[in-house]
C-alpha cells in the first residue's frame, strides 16, 4: 500500500518569516486603531479629562456635553443635507463624465487619443492655479451657487486613468466590431454592452468620488458665501472656531470654553467621520478592486 502523503512542513525560514509578517501587520493595526479609540474616547469624556490629558484608552468622567452642544446647533443639520447633495450629485456627475472621457480613450479607432491623453495626464503635475481657477468659476456664474462644488472638479485625472485601463482590457474591439456589423448605434452599445458589462469600474469610481466630495471642504470655503449653502465639513470647522475665540471673559468661563471646544473637536470628527466609517467596510474590495485595475491592468 502506497503510503499518505504528508503535509509539506514549512521551514524555520518561512516560520521565521510569518510570524515576522503578524508581528509587523499587529504593530500597523494598532498604530491605525489607536487613533480612533481615542478620538471617539475622547468624544465621549469629560471637557476637563480631555484638557488634562487623563484620557488614554477608554473615556473618563462619562459625558456627551460634546455632543449635545452639537446637535443643538441647526446649522449642523444643514451641513449634513447639504453634504449628502454635494456627495449624491457630485458622484453622479463625476462618473457620467468619466465614462465619456475614459471609454473612446480605450478604444484603438479614437482620432488623437495619444495627444488627448497627454494633455489629461499634463494636468495631474501642472494645473492653472487657484487664482485663474477662481476666475473662470467666478465668470461663468457659479460663485455662490451648488453648482461650484459639482463642475470645477468633477473629472479627477487618476480615475479617468483607471476606467480607461479596464475598458481597455473588458471591451474587446472584437464586441464592438460584431455589434456594429448587427447594426448597433455608438450609443446603443454604450447602454447595452459597455455599462453592464462595467458593473465593477463603475462601483469603484462611485465610492472614490463619493469618499472624495464627502470630505471635501476647500471649493466650499473659497467658492461659497452663504452659510445655508455649506457642507458639514465647512459649518463643523466654523463651529470650532466660533468656540475657540475668548473674546472677553472671566478667567473661569474661558477655562470651560476652551475646555468644552476640545470636547466638541473630537466629537466633531466623530460625526463627520461616522458615514465613511460605517459604509467602508461593505465597500472595502472595491478599493483594492480598482488599485489592482490601475496597476495591473492596462
Amino acid at each position: 500500500m502506497a503510503s499518505k502523503n504528508k503535509p509539506i512542513k514549512d521551514s524555520t525560514g518561512d516560520k521565521v518569516f510569518l510570524i515576522s509578517i503578524y508581528v509587523i501587520l499587529s504593530l500597523v493595526f494598532i498604530v491605525v486603531l489607536y487613533p480612533l479609540i481615542y478620538i471617539v474616547s475622547s468624544s465621549f469624556s469629560s471637557p476637563a479629562a480631555v484638557t488634562s490629558g487623563r484620557v488614554w484608552l477608554w473615556p473618563v468622567d462619562l459625558s456627551i456635553n460634546g455632543y449635545e452642544r452639537l446637535f443643538n446647533t441647526p446649522k449642523i443639520m444643514t451641513g449634513y443635507a447639504n453634504s449628502l447633495f454635494y456627495t449624491a450629485a457630485g458622484t453622479v456627475i463625476s462618473v457620467i463624465l468619466t465614462i465619456m472621457i475614459a471609454y473612446p480613450l480605450s478604444r484603438k479607432t479614437f482620432f488623437g487619443k495619444n495627444a488627448l491623453m497627454m494633455m489629461i495626464t499634463f494636468t495631474m503635475l501642472f494645473s492653472g492655479g487657484l487664482i485663474p481657477t477662481y476666475m473662470v468659476v467666478r465668470e461663468v456664474g457659479l460663485i455662490d451657487t451648488r453648482w461650484a462644488l459639482l463642475i470645477p472638479n468633477a473629472i479627477w485625472v487618476w480615475q479617468v486613468i483607471i476606467a480607461r485601463s479596464f475598458f481597455q482590457t473588458s471591451i474587446p474591439d472584437e464586441l464592438i466590431d460584431s455589434s456594429e456589423m448587427d447594426g448597433c448605434s455608438d450609443f446603443r452599445f454604450m447602454r447595452s454592452v459597455v455599462i453592464p458589462l462595467s458593473k465593477p469600474i463603475i462601483a469603484v469610481l462611485v465610492l472614490m468620488y463619493a469618499v472624495g466630495q464627502w470630505n471635501a471642504y476647500f471649493d466650499a470655503l473659497i467658492y461659497l458665501k452663504t452659510a445655508n449653502l455649506f457642507p458639514l465639513q465647512l459649518i463643523l470647522r466654523s463651529i470650532i472656531i466660533e468656540n475657540n475665540s475668548s473674546g472677553v471673559m472671566d478667567a473661569m468661563k474661558l477655562v470651560e470654553r476652551q475646555q468644552l471646544a476640545e470636547s466638541l473637536k473630537y466629537s466633531l470628527i466623530v460625526v463627520a467621520t461616522l458615514p465613511v466609517l460605517i459604509i467602508y467596510p461593505f465597500v472595502q474590495r472595491y478599493f483594492v478592486q480598482g488599485m489592482l485595475v490601475g496597476s495591473v491592468k492596462g
